[in-house]
């Protein structure tokens, strides 16, 4: 009958270790293997979370060949399984040999038992973190994205996601404020996906990409015969959206003569299409973003007021690029994994240069801007790495402006917390190769995800 307690293997020949290590982690499941066979058979069985691994195992307990032969079976059996290697033969090059090969971490001989059970315990909550993130990554893709598929890892952005996810049920009209390329129209999908009106339409148009003399007939629609060229009846985008969400991309350049008009659709629901008469009832909810300045806009009386309150029930601002640190070498690997896949399969990754670059750059275009400099780079390359000559990029941009601390301590706080979250993101995650980056001891990594609050 299962304890209910974690799962931990412990795979040692020594009796006499064997007998200490169950006695101190009492808190644990633990389960001993001397053996190759009776470790992968317990692998196979209990599936444990955790493993620990003496690379010194019989038929060669003076050398690590049978350990390694271990450790790379339990890899293919297991790959989410943290596992913790011991060695006392050549301790540091059989550690950086195992993590290599896929180890969580690793102790040297003789055993210091409180040191060990420190890294078992991390082993174990950085398991269930991972246990929990892959639930609602599954959870997320049986609903749906609310962020319509965006990508980030920032606080930035996470505090943007949730307020999506909260407002989208409800049927208010969003304003969304932010500079152009952050993603602003993938933010307006995921609040359409997450509402109740995602099984309508989608319907999506930019206002500053309209001729004015256009403009009108394009939201509204026109009758046949309602000017020159209108050949038939044409129902415009706010009729096509019955059912579904509006999107109105850079709502601060629609005309002043077609903001009264807005107005009246939002506060009668109905619309007239040019050269028509006749009231159509429209249900539809508005979702709208600018880059302008719409409080400066109000103050000239060039942005009525009122259309302003009706589309800026809740008003939501997209932080730009650089405000999210880590997000944009994130953002990156996914565009070149998609882009070397449709166009280049021989890109195979970034080059260190290139995530420096793409770390330190500015991005005054923001998420469009990355997107495509990556397409252009993975398109023109001639190797299997870009570089931040492909990139076009030398490394030296500002990384953008930020609220300045008050003090040296938030200051500090500040630049630690930014350089560890571009860290995690180069290294994908992995605590070790983020650690090297950072030129910090694993247990030092920890303690700071866990004082400011970041996960890996």
């Amino acid at each position: 009958m299962s304890s209910g307690k974690p799962k931990l293997l412990v795979i040692e020949d020594d009796e006499g270790l064997q007998a200490q290590l169950k006695w101190a982690y009492e808190d644990y499941d633990v389960v001993i293997a001397g053996t190759r066979e009776t470790a992968l058979s317990v692998v196979r069985a209990e599936e444990p979370a955790v493993i620990t691994l003496d690379l010194g195992l019989p038929p060669d307990p003076d050398g690590t060949s049978e350990g390694f032969a271990v450790l790379e079976a339990v890899m293919a059996m297991k790959p989410d399984a943290k596992i913790i290697v011991a060695s006392g033969h050549g301790a540091r090059e059989s550690a950086l040999r195992a993590i290599e090969q896929g180890a969580y971490d690793f102790y040297q001989k003789p055993v210091d038992i409180d040191t060990l059970g420190h890294i078992v315990d991390r082993a174990f909550r950085l398991h269930q973190i991972e246990v929990e993130n892959r639930r609602l990554s599954a959870k997320v893709g049986e609903d749906r994205t609310v962020l319509g598929g965006m990508i980030t890892a920032a606080p930035e952005m996470a505090k943007v996601a949730r307020t999506v996810e909260r407002v989208a049920p409800t049927n208010v009209s969003v304003m969304l404020l932010g500079a152009s390329g952050t993603g602003k129209e993938l933010l307006a999908k995921g609040v359409h996906e997450a509402s109740d009106r995602h099984k309508g339409s989608f319907v999506a148009i930019n206002c500053a990409a309209i001729p004015e003399n256009l403009l009108e007939s394009e939201l509204f629609g026109h009758e046949k015969g309602a000017f020159t060229g209108a050949v038939s009846t044409t129902p415009g985008k706010i009729e096509l959206a019955h059912g579904g969400t509006l999107f109105l991309d850079e709502v601060g350049d629609i005309p002043q003569a077609l903001q009264v008009k807005l107005l009246r659709f939002l506060q009668e629901r109905t619309i007239e299409r040019v050269g028509g008469r006749k009231p159509i009832a429209v249900d539809t909810r508005i979702v709208c973003a600018t880059h302008q300045n719409l409080e400066s806009m109000l103050e000239q009386g060039t942005f009525r007021e009122d259309l302003f309150y009706r589309l800026a029930e809740l008003v939501i601002k997209v932080p730009k690029l650089s405000e999210r640190p880590g997000d944009a070498v994130l953002l990156a690997k996914h565009f070149l994994l998609r882009f070397a896949d449709e166009m280049n399969p021989r890109v195979k990754g970034f080059a260190p240069d290139a995530l420096a670059a793409i770390d330190s750059w500015g991005w005054p275009g923001n998420v469009r801007e990355l997107e495509n400099r990556v397409k252009r780079a993975v398109i023109m390359t001639d190797g299997k790495t870009i570089t931040s000559e492909d990139l076009d990029l030398d490394g030296s941009g500002e990384a953008g402006e930020h609220i300045l601390a008050l003090n040296l301590k938030a200051a500090r706080e500040q630049a630690d917390r930014r350089m560890i979250r571009q860290a995690l993101a180069r290294s994908e995650g992995n605590i070790s190769n983020t650690a090297k980056l950072l030129g910090i001891s694993r247990p030092t990594l920890y303690d700071l995800l866990k004082q400011y609050d970041l996960q890996p």
